[in-house]
């Protein structure tokens, strides 16, 4: 029981586990990139097991293996971390159930992804099938994102700290980003990093794919200026100010990571620094929108005298003194 109260139960520990997950999620990003990367994709031929008489992989297998079977079993990680924000949310006092729909939806979502997994090796590495496979894990870290967020704030009425075109700016940002990325895994697909040295490309024209992409990022950058400067005029919360130079930052460590390895013929490090600024990228386009708006606690929000010293969720907390001279029921 003190394990559970330790794990599950203490306040805060929702939100502890909803940015596990957001950095459990962009790192799995970054391990199916090694994966990819090594030319280790097929390092295990077949799924769910590793070969058709072994579930894990062999010696004979040599590091191809090694490194496709710990991918695999990062997966479990995932589900791990999902799991526990599940319980974390289940267990949390009181209850609520936006954070429980949030966490369950992310432990349905992990399988499917896995299951994605082992279609691009049913499918000998397709690159449809294997950018299918990293985009799966977009939605799943807005998910992790947005539990993390609304951990740290109530159930109530969403109060906008901005006008609405900002607003609209904001979510426009959003889906040019995610547009970015989709780009990006196509740009992928017609490079040389495959994931196995005979596997077959798109047969898209890389050059052109990847002025399309940087196209998009441009205007990703530009929207991004335009909405630093609509924050500043309508006098926007600081922390609004500050998600927005975060993502502007990313963007542009993104941006000359990008062009270097266009420019060096795609290094396999540079090319593994670009995957994980992809992840870090859409965490930072996904907070932006949360950042412009707030909520109300509910007027019978229920008082958590014991968060007083803890890490506040959001529920509405009582004054120390006005717990003490509660009246006893």
């Amino acid at each position: 029981m003190n394990l559970l109260q330790r794990w599950f139960s203490r306040p805060g520990a929702v939100r502890r586990w909803a940015l596990a997950s957001v950095v459990a999620n962009v790192g799995i990003i970054v391990t199916g990139g090694a994966v990819r990367l090594t030319e280790s994709g097929l390092g295990c031929p077949e799924w769910p097991k590793c070969t058709a008489d072994s579930l894990v992989a062999t010696p004979e297998m040599g590091i191809y293996g090694a490194i496709e079977f710990g991918n695999r079993v990062l997966t479990w990680v995932l589900v791990a971390i999902a799991v526990g924000a599940f319980l974390a949310a289940w267990r949390r006092v009181p209850k609520r159930s936006s954070l429980v729909k949030l966490a369950f939806g992310a432990c349905l979502y992990v399988p499917v992804q896995a299951i994605l997994g082992g279609i691009t090796v049913w499918t000998g590495l397709n690159p449809w099938v294997v950018g299918a496979h990293f985009l799966a894990s977009i939605p799943l870290v807005a998910l992790s994102v947005a539990l993390y967020v609304r951990s740290g704030e109530p159930d109530g009425e969403i109060v906008p700290l901005v006008p609405h075109p900002v607003r609209l700016l904001a979510r426009g940002l959003v889906g040019v980003a995610f547009a970015v990325i989709v780009l990006g895994v196509v740009v992928t697909g017609s490079g040389p990093h495959a994931g196995d040295a005979e596997t077959p490309r798109n047969g898209l024209d890389p050059a052109l794919m990847s002025q399309l992409h940087a196209d998009l990022v441009w205007l990703l950058l530009g929207m991004t200026i335009a909405l630093i400067a609509a924050l500043h005029a309508v006098k926007a919360p600081a922390n609004a100010v500050r998600a927005a130079y975060t993502l502007l930052v990313v963007e542009l460590l993104q941006g000359v990571i990008g062009y270097t390895q266009y420019y060096l013929d795609l290094p396999v490090l540079l090319v593994g620094l670009h995957m994980l600024g992809a992840g870090v990228l859409w965490v930072a386009a996904v907070l932006v929108p949360f950042s412009l708006r707030k909520r109300e606690p509910h007027a019978d929000a229920v008082p958590l005298h014991y968060e007083i010293h803890g890490d506040r969720e959001g529920d509405r907390i009582v004054e120390k003194s006005a717990v003490e001279e509660a009246p006893v029921a």
